[in-house]
């Protein structure tokens, strides 16, 4: 009996054995498809850097089993392909805006500018046309005028411009109006501009910086660039400004943190000067490319010469109309556009008289009061148009307030350009803006003038039969036997001669011409006299 129980206790441990067994099996079983199900709900997700399901993998390196070594058998978290290559986003830092309208969207703004004036001589109708034309010049530029003010003295204030009260008033205008810059209606000096900014404390200029600009906006041709940039560094070579550290010399040598050190003793070399080395260096480097492009333009101008085709420059005051008047004779396609200095690059254009004889064209740059001289010195190869031209044709605005200013101010253009002794024609364009009474007085002006629009094409037939009779003509009577090989010579008689009479003989073509004597010279050895 001791022996059964014995037995009974004995097989009662042995079932109850694999019992236990079982309830463990089933709580591992139970906990591992816990961790499989978190992280499965943790890869699904795709927002979070660091899940719960991130931290179990962890320590499931731990839990994991071993291989006949004794060494970890886990590998690693192993993801899907897409899971590895996507992207995630960190939840709670997009800065995307629930309303497309509340994005900012920051526009162009043009800058505001107030115009000011000192006026020493003339009448107030003067000045204020004076400050027309800089409001013009303002917003050919992207200016938007605000306002403009006028003050009479016997000469601008030395050091303020406009003088020390008047200047505190203009920065009370400036404050009122938001304005941006301040543009002095002459040439400022220097150290006036500088007095000036510090009383308005915004940027103060003067008109010759305007027409700088312009004409850095409106140059196309390597040319043009190139004497723009010219004018602009010899405009701003004495108004070069150090500020602070800029003034500070250069140190050579060992430099300490704290101290200049070895090297930095003696007078040394200032940040402005430079600047203003480089500033010598470009301008000398300029020349030298304006210089080189020389020779290609007399290339074409000698080829014109050699070929007998007169020349007819336009000249005249900027947004006169000059291009218009161009493209309304040779059909030129030139850029019209109702703008101060739209086109700067002198462009030529071939056209024919009424019997056949050639000429061209030449469509120069505008003139401007006041023009800047570095402008009228870099500019001075473009000028060269006008001065080798056979007839001016001098165009005016018939409609502006003050046509003699514009009369005045291009004939002093033109002398300086070594032009005065070429024949002139004043021509007075847009006729279809000036009433009855305006073109008499304009014709008191200039009595042998006349009145042309290149909008509706009033005049220009009459511009063209007088051309035709200012033109030179040839006069030198010649009698040749050209060569049949030489039929060049042919051709440039009939194309820029008067022929009289032409014979087809053995020797050659037997032609009676009148020449001019460029072309008489080419003709010598050929005579029959």
């Amino acid at each position: 009996m001791t022996e059964h129980n014995s037995l009974s206790d004995g097989d009662e441990a042995v079932v109850a054995a694999p019992a236990n067994a079982s309830a463990n099996d089933s709580a591992n079983d139970s906990a591992t498809v816990d961790r499989i199900l978190q992280r499965a709900e943790a890869r699904s997700s795709g927002y979070a850097l660091f899940t719960p399901g991130s931290a179990l993998a962890v320590n499931d390196r731990s839990a994991g089993g071993t291989d006949a070594r004794g060494t970890h058998n886990h590998d690693g978290d192993q993801f899907d392909l897409a899971d590895r290559q996507a992207l995630r986003r960190v939840a709670g830092l997009s800065t995307e805006l629930e309303d497309v309208t509340e994005v900012e969207y920051r526009q162009l703004r043009l800058e505001n500018v107030v115009l000011i004036g000192v006026y020493t001589q003339g009448t107030i109708t003067d000045a204020e046309n004076s400050l027309h034309e800089l409001a013009a010049l303002a917003e050919t530029a992207g200016a938007a005028v605000l306002d403009g003010l006028l003050q009479r003295r016997a000469n601008p204030d030395p050091s303020t411009y406009f003088g020390k009260g008047k200047a505190e008033e203009l920065a009370g205008v400036v404050k009122a109006l938001g304005a941006d810059t301040v543009i002095v209606d002459s040439e400022l000096a220097p150290s006036q501009r500088r007095a000036l900014e510090d009383i308005v404390k915004v940027k103060v200029i003067d008109r010759t910086a305007v027409i700088l600009d312009i004409f850095s906006q409106h140059a196309k041709s390597r040319e043009g660039k190139a004497q723009v940039e010219l004018a602009q560094l010899e405009y701003l070579l004495p108004r070069l400004r150090g500020w602070g550290e800029s003034m500070s010399r250069q140190a050579g040598g060992q430099v300490g943190g704290t101290g200049a050190g070895m090297g930095s003793r003696g007078p040394g070399e200032t940040k402005i000067e430079l600047d203003r080395r480089r500033i010598h260096t470009r301008m000398s480097r300029l020349r030298k490319q304006i210089a080189a492009m020389k020779p290609a333009r007399e290339a074409k101008r000698a080829n014109r010469k050699r070929n007998t085709v007169p020349s007819v420059a336009i000249a005249g005051y900027t947004n006169a109309g000059k291009s218009s008047l161009l493209n309304r004779i040779t059909g030129a396609g030139l850029l019209v556009e109702n703008a101060l200095f739209a086109t700067l690059d002198a462009t030529v254009r071939r056209t024919q008289t009424a019997d056949g004889r050639e000429y061209t064209f030449v469509d120069t740059v505008g003139f401007v009061r006041s023009l800047p001289t570095q402008l009228v010195e870099a500019f001075r190869s473009t000028l060269e148009e006008v001065a080798d031209a056979d007839v001016i044709v001098h165009v005016v605005d018939g409609s502006h307030p003050d046509p003699a200013s514009q009369l005045t101010t291009v004939r002093e253009v033109i002398g300086e350009a070594g032009a005065r002794g070429i024949p002139e024609l004043v021509v007075f364009n847009k006729s279809d803006l000036i009433s009855d009474s305006d073109r008499i007085v304009l014709r008191g002006l200039e009595p042998n003038s006349l009145f042309v629009s290149a909008r509706t094409g009033e005049g220009i037939d009459e511009l063209l039969i007088v051309l035709d009779g200012m033109l030179p003509t040839p006069s030198i009577e010649v009698d040749v036997l050209v060569p049949y090989d030489r039929g060049d010579l042919v051709s440039q008689m009939h194309q820029h001669s008067t022929v009289l009479s032409t014979e087809y003989e053995e020797g050659g073509t037997h032609v009676r011409a009148l020449v001019n004597a460029e072309f008489e010279a080419q003709l010598v050895e050929f005579s029959t006299t």
